[in-house]
């Protein structure tokens, strides 16, 4: 049982990586999987990089959508039924959270962006308390190694994000950083 966390840049292969070592586990006889889906296929593009992924994962592996509200989680049974968890990804699930906040982020207050990284923050905290009790592996992506984004709301993401992603690699017992497609162990 446990937390792995997988971090890395744009399309590094993070995913790959996650689905990879959970195939690893269910070989091994830890199993049933979860797939904890947090994208929503706003877009053509989102919608191509969605049936991307679900046609590369095992079609009987189970998937819950949701990208808020984990504690409600512990009650699906896809979930209950799961030895194995792969949440994709952590860094989707904060934009989404943050887009569905209602917020004016060109004029928003910074109490307010308190507020928002404060709900955002015990969400993820919900899942972390629930994915700890299984085989799980988180994708996040690393956003504090680009360029600086050149709009309010690119900033307070890049931070938040950031900041939470410190919060699950402190939580989590393994961290692994791909870059071009390699898996480096960094705890």
């Amino acid at each position: 049982m446990g937390l792995t966390l997988v971090t890395g840049g744009a399309r590094s292969g993070k995913s790959a990586y996650a689905e990879k070592r959970i195939a690893e586990w269910e070989a091994a006889g830890v199993g049933p999987v979860t797939y904890i889906a947090t994208a929503i296929p706003f877009d053509d593009g989102m919608k191509d990089r969605i049936a991307k992924h679900q046609a590369r994962r095992p079609e009987h592996w189970m998937t819950i959508e949701r990208y808020r509200d984990f504690k409600a989680m512990a009650e699906d049974p896809a979930f209950v039924q799961s030895r194995t968890v792969l949440l994709d990804c952590l860094t989707v699930l904060i934009t989404n959270q943050m887009l569905a906040m209602e917020t004016d982020w060109d004029r928003v207050s910074m109490k307010r962006v308190d507020a928002v990284e404060a709900a955002i923050t015990a969400d993820v905290n919900d899942a972390l308390d629930l994915l700890a009790a299984k085989h799980s592996v988180i994708v996040t992506n690393e956003v504090g190694m680009g360029l600086v984004p050149a709009y309010r709301m690119g900033g307070l993401f890049r931070d938040i994000a950031g900041r939470i992603n410190q919060m699950a690699a402190a939580r989590a017992d393994e961290v692994i950083f791909c870059v071009s497609g390699i898996p480096m162990r960094i705890k």
